[in-house]
């Protein structure tokens, strides 16, 4: 795995976090349906756990620092923290293909 596989989970996972809270949940405490926070719920869970595990594969490969392993959890818990850590990793990955 590399920074592009987390760069790409983290976006699908951002997105996913964004669907359940602006439309999975409003549909289901304003309009009582819950269909979607069921399955918008189920796969934001499934992708919160593989990019946390890609975030720590790459962050040991990279051989990177604790702190940036937090500050991807970190991100990975706030609205709109995972584009924001995406913006940090594009950073990090250009130098390494640069080379």
């Amino acid at each position: 795995m590399n920074i592009k596989t987390l760069r790409f989970v983290g976006l699908l996972e951002g997105i996913s976090f964004l669907l359940l809270l602006f439309i999975a949940m409003p549909m289901k405490y304003l309009m009582g349906n819950p269909i979607l926070v069921k399955y918008v719920g189920m796969g934001h869970g499934v992708l919160f756990i593989a990019f946390l595990v890609v975030l720590f594969v790459v962050c040991e490969k990279q051989k990177w620092s604790l702190s940036i392993f937090l500050m991807g959890l970190i991100a990975s818990i706030l609205p709109f923290g995972p584009f924001i850590f995406d913006r940090k990793l594009k950073n990090a990955e250009q130098p390494a293909t640069s080379n």
